[in-house]
């Protein structure tokens, strides 16, 4: 499979990413029965993982729409009562059957650490291999990457207009301002594959997918179960 250089750095300008955000209350009371309680009550149990202590809370489940039904990603702005901190969503559990919200974790954020999270990626332009008969074939949805706040984008744009059939972009092609890609160098990003070979591959890209959910936004320690 072929590999061009993006060389991004150059000619993406990408957009900082948003803040949304959210109100909630410092949970008194914690373990299964009180959970259950906010929950019947349309609330979610949270957690904030802090730099010296983990913060437990509850919101409205409303709150979190502009959050979670979105393909970007966004710094949160959570207050607390007479509280506020800057963090960001490192998972979310849902019901199996219901859909909805279970449980929410979230990790602080500072100005002057790096931060490591999972950000999604955008495809743009028209490629000149699709436009001639080949298929895209995503092989990540998001990347991991490393960086201060301040730098972080709501998605990295990937354009594909000079992409041909048989070539593609790895983690290694890709570069963007201020942050640094964690992803394993020689990762494939996409590729433009023949109907064949692309038919083959959706499988991969649905593995690779959910692999990725499990990893988790951010790089922490092991995140206990919801209450």
């Amino acid at each position: 499979m072929g590999s061009r250089c993006a060389g991004f750095s150059s000619t993406i300008t990408l957009r900082e990413m948003k803040t949304i955000e959210i109100k909630g209350t410092f949970r008194t009371e914690l373990g299964k029965k009180s959970s259950k309680q906010l929950r019947k009550s349309g609330n979610v149990p949270c957690v904030i993982y802090g730099k010296e202590t983990n913060i437990h809370f509850y919101a409205h489940e409303n709150s979190f729409k502009n959050l979670v039904y979105t393909p970007e990603a966004h710094l949160v702005k959570l207050i607390l009562e007479d509280k506020e901190y800057t963090v960001i969503l490192k998972d979310m559990q849902f019901h199996p059957v219901k859909d909805n919200i279970l449980h929410a974790d979230f990790i602080e954020i500072f100005e002057n650490k790096p931060v490591v999270i999972n950000i999604p990626v955008k495809v743009v332009g028209d490629s000149v291999g699709v436009i001639a008969g080949g298929k895209l074939s995503i092989k990540r949805r998001s990347l991991k990457v490393k960086g201060f706040a301040k730098d972080l984008p709501e998605h990295l744009t990937v354009d594909i207009t000079n992409l041909n059939i048989h070539e593609g972009f790895k983690v290694m092609d890709l570069s963007y301002p201020n942050i640094e890609l964690l992803d394993q160098k020689k990762s494939m990003v996409l590729t433009i594959a023949t109907s064949r070979v692309a038919a083959k591959t959706d499988a991969e890209v649905a593995a690779e997918a959910a692999a990725e959910a499990a990893e988790g936004a951010v790089v922490t320690p092991e995140t206990p179960k919801a209450e």
